[in-house]
């Protein structure tokens, strides 16, 4: 079965606070649904239109389990908590295998 992933691109955090709360609550929802952390606030290195924010890159088993984790209410309430303190490039994909 295909894993699923979350790629966050942060184009501007404008509420370092809203950021920090996100924080506290986003890594509980995420363990909570299986969800594993590649990679968090890492070196980056932006190519073409790429922006050298901020990125995350999370693993989930599969790609429902990836969808149904960002729609769980303790997910939901992180993303309450960060509200518009941060601008990002959000997506869910599906892996190859």
């Amino acid at each position: 079965m295909p894993k699923g992933y979350w790629v966050s691109v942060y184009r501007n955090i404008s509420d370092p606070d809203k950021l920090a709360a996100y924080g506290k609550l986003a890594p509980v929802a995420v363990k909570a649904g299986g969800g594993r952390v590649l990679t968090r606030g890492s070196r980056v290195v932006a190519h073409e239109a790429g922006i050298a924010e901020r990125t995350v890159l999370i693993e989930f088993d599969s790609f429902e389990q990836a969808v149904a984790t960002h729609e769980s209410a303790a997910y939901q309430e992180a993303l309450a908590a960060l509200s518009d303190g941060a601008e990002r490039d959000f997506r869910i994909v599906e892996g190859l295998d």
